[in-house]
């Protein structure tokens, strides 16, 4: 087998589903997959069942070609491509990004703006997950910061949990992104670090997957923000430390020396 890259898109996404999982309650353990992300239930048409029934046939495909992969088979992708018009349509799973289930809470801002203003903050965007019945019917078989039966349960935001292999995909980016050339050699690079994973841990879940496909990039931006963040703050301090130290007569840092050096110039 080809080594993999140190992280991938993948395999952040897979993370980021099981993380949210935790925090979610299905029917079924088969409802935990969902085949197709969408704004709401009225979406659901002849297209975006077919598409659906694309994804699963896809997703099922590249599932069987890797376990084989990993068992030392030698096997094409192709071998395993199945005809999605073969995917029966009470399999597809669709996965509804609604508030419909979170409980208002009046007053949480100022001046809301969007329907997520209206409801409790939640830690990442809720949905829910519908499947066709025996009457060709969309039923409920699944709720994000649920506990219990979908109509007898109860709403709860934090019984769930961020995996292990996340929160170890975390530190291994932010480390990787610390040695970055721009950002190795500064005094603080630990507390640079530091910024990076509060933040991650606070944001990580809030990746929306009906809006992307690249965690990656949105991490990756989190993680600069908080360097940047950080590399500011202490610029910030090192000016009055160097203000002070010239208003007592004393030797400022070498910055501000090769800054004053400059302007003379």
């Amino acid at each position: 087998m080809k080594p993999r890259k140190y992280l991938n898109n993948r395999d952040l996404l897979k993370e980021i589903h099981k993380s949210k999982n935790s925090y979610s309650s299905y029917v079924q353990e088969v409802d935990e997959q969902y085949d197709i992300i969408l704004p709401n239930i009225d979406r659901v048409n002849i297209r975006t069942v077919a598409q659906a029934k694309r994804n699963r046939a896809d997703r099922l495909a590249k599932q069987a070609h890797e376990d084989a992969v990993d068992r030392g088979e030698k096997v094409k992708a192709i071998d395993f491509a199945i005809n999605w018009k073969t995917i029966d349509k009470q399999d597809l799973v669709f996965r509804i990004m609604t508030y419909d289930h979170i409980p208002l809470q009046p007053g949480r801002k100022k001046n809301p703006k969007t329907t997520a203003d209206l409801h409790i903050a939640c830690n990442f965007p809720p949905y829910q997950h519908f499947r066709f019945n025996d009457k060709d019917e969309l039923e409920c078989v699944g709720k994000s910061h649920w506990i219990g039966g979908m109509a007898n349960g109860y709403f709860s935001n934090d019984h769930g949990k961020m995996t292990d292999k996340l929160a170890r995909m975390f530190m291994k980016l932010v480390e990787r992104y610390a040695t970055r050339s721009n950002w190795r050699g500064y005094t603080y690079n630990d507390e640079m670090q530091s910024s990076a994973l509060l933040q991650l841990s606070q944001i990580g879940l809030k990746f929306d997957e009906s809006k992307s496909q690249n965690p990656f990039a949105y991490y990756t931006a989190t993680i600069t923000n908080s360097f940047t963040r950080v590399l500011n703050l202490e610029k910030k301090g090192q000016n009055i430390r160097d203000d002070i130290l010239e208003q007592n007569g004393l030797m400022p840092s070498y910055t501000r020396q090769f800054a004053n050096e400059d302007a003379k110039r």
